[in-house]
């Protein structure tokens, strides 16, 4: 089979290099070999070679690739931050706006918005589903780093790492605790 992986991996490495020695941003590249790659499945095959690559790099980019990017790119910084600035008033009040706030606000303007016949619920759905969902609304975090430094934004540098903390932290304890909520949901579903 001419269309192997393995060849577009070798001429994507070598376009790669040629970007990047070009000046140009080397980003370039992967577009040219995604769009390269072929999007109708071969002879015998039930899906094209895009998608088996699409398949397997779900995983890296959502649990690997996009928190780093996230991260790295919002120039969070804890230099400067000691076991103390945990504790003080405003990374805890961000950490509970994000945890708590975000659960009965989706939740409650969910429930309102159906009973008032707004909305309704999509069939596949229970409240359940709904409840899960605010949980894993807390993980707002590059978002939630803008809004801080607007909210601050006279004064800055001073609230900078008490907003950074309580995001990061608000961020990371919703993603574990939707992680949870989701695992036992669908585990007693299953049963």
């Amino acid at each position: 089979k001419s269309n192997t992986i393995s060849v577009y991996i070798a001429l994507g490495t070598l376009l790669w290099i040629c970007v990047l020695k070009s000046g140009v941003h080397a980003t370039l590249a992967g577009i040219i070999v995604a769009l390269a790659l072929p999007n109708t499945p071969l002879p015998g095959e039930k899906i094209s070679l895009s998608e088996k690559v699409e398949h397997s790099l779900v995983p890296w980019v959502n649990f690997f690739i996009l928190p780093i990017f996230a991260f790295v790119n919002s120039g969070v910084s804890f230099v400067g931050s000691s076991y103390e600035h945990m504790f003080h008033i405003m990374p805890i009040a961000i950490i509970c706006g994000l945890v708590f706030g975000k659960q009965i606000g989706i939740t409650l303007f969910s429930y309102l918005a159906v009973k008032l016949k707004l909305a309704d619920i999509p069939k596949e759905m229970t409240w359940s589903d709904i409840y899960g969902v605010s949980i894993l609304c807390g993980v707002g975090f590059t978002m939630s780093l803008f809004i801080g430094t607007l909210a601050f934004e006279e004064n800055v540098e001073s609230f900078a790492l008490w907003v950074r903390l309580g995001v990061i932290f608000g961020s990371l304890i919703s993603a574990i605790m939707g992680a949870i909520f989701f695992k036992i949901l669908y585990s007693n579903k299953s049963k």
